[in-house]
């Protein structure tokens, strides 16, 4: 598949099939998330996979929303994805580069998340990034080092359903000329 027919075709899939991801396939959808752009290439972004059923279950019922946790309970794996602090933003005296300050960490993890995501639709694997949880909770849950913070979760699996393209905005909506 080319680049833009997988972006074209990518789709949030909150619904799995029980068969589990391999994990030589995690590892290269990991690796081609590796190569995402990243802040002075400070690669933060770190990817916590969670298989056990139990964990799934826990973090499901005690720290997400119930839409959220059907499609934990779902997935064949849930992702913690998680940045290393203080890295991304900064100079090596310890300033921010830019009045963005450390928010550089999040459009840093945002590339790699979706570089991960794409990479998963092009072995063939649903995914669905989710942000309505409890991070403290589930940091605590997957063991994170205290040096990461918690971005996102995404739920992955053999996709059992094909959702249609939702309504996008037109061309002329996003682009400004001047």
């Amino acid at each position: 598949m080319n680049t833009i027919e997988c972006i074209n075709t990518r789709r949030s899939i909150r619904k799995f099939t029980e068969e589990p991801v391999a994990h030589d396939v995690i590892q290269k959808i990991v690796e081609a998330a590796a190569m995402a752009p990243s802040w002075k290439n400070t690669q933060i972004t770190r990817y916590t996979v969670v298989e056990s059923k139990e964990l799934k279950d826990k973090i499901a019922a005690e720290a997400t929303i119930p839409f959220n946790a059907d499609t934990i309970n779902s997935a064949a794996a849930v992702v913690a994805v998680s940045v290393v602090k203080n890295r991304c933003g900064y100079e090596r005296d310890g300033s921010f580069s830019t009045v963005k300050k450390d928010s550089w960490q999040m459009f840093d993890a945002g590339v790699a998340v979706q570089t991960f995501c794409l990479a998963a639709h092009e072995y063939g694997i649903g995914s669905v990034v989710m942000g309505i949880f409890d991070y403290d909770k589930v940091a605590q849950m997957v063991e994170m080092p205290q040096t990461q913070e918690m971005v996102a979760l995404v739920a992955i699996g053999h996709p059992a359903e094909n959702p249609e393209v939702p309504k996008r905005k037109t061309v002329e909506d996003l682009l400004t000329y001047k």
